[in-house]
Parts: structure tokens; sequence; C-alpha cells
């Protein structure tokens, strides 16, 4: 079964962090994907769209392409409210030793 080229195009973004297009490009070359530009500009639209990489343009002719990643925030009171509502479940069973 073969990966589609969005997940194989993600996968290259994501190992080398960011990159310019030009080496995206190559380097998918050099592992036997041929892409015409066109496509290649419609891969890195879709990707950015659907949120999972940044473009932005270096120059006129390059862009710089990174992995998005997302680092989600720990609220210590939605924290506490989830510990103290899991307690409250576990002591909802009558003569179970709740420890």
């Amino acid at each position: 079964m073969t990966m589609p080229l969005k997940n194989i195009v993600l996968e290259k973004i994501a190992e080398a962090g960011s990159l310019t297009d030009s080496e995206l490009f190559k380097s998918l070359s050099k592992e036997g994907y041929l892409i015409a530009e066109d496509r290649f500009n419609k891969l890195l639209l879709d990707l950015e769209i659907l949120g999972l990489i940044k473009v932005a343009w270096i120059t006129k002719d390059n862009r710089r392409i990174e992995a998005f990643t997302v680092d989600e925030e720990i609220d210590e009171v939605d924290k506490q409210n989830k510990e103290m509502a899991e307690k409250d479940y576990e002591a909802s069973f009558p003569g179970i030793d709740n420890d």
C-alpha cells in the first residue's frame, strides 16, 4: 500500500523541521517522486490550509516551509477540576475501598 503524497511531503517537512521549497522539491525528486510544479504548490497550499505547515516567503523565488506544532497549555484549574471529578466518581461506588 502506498502513502498519499501529502503524507510523504508532510513527513519530509517534519523530519527537517524547516527547509526551503527548492530543498523539499529536490529531496522528493531524489526519492523518485516526480511532481509537477503546480501540483507541488497545491500540496503545500493544502497542507497550510489544514494547519499542518507554515509557508513564508524568504525572497521573491524562495519559500521557507516549517512543520507546525501546537504546544498544549495545561490549565491548572481544569486539571484540578478533572482530578476532583475523578475522585467524586470513584467515591460514588459504595462498598469499594478508595485510596
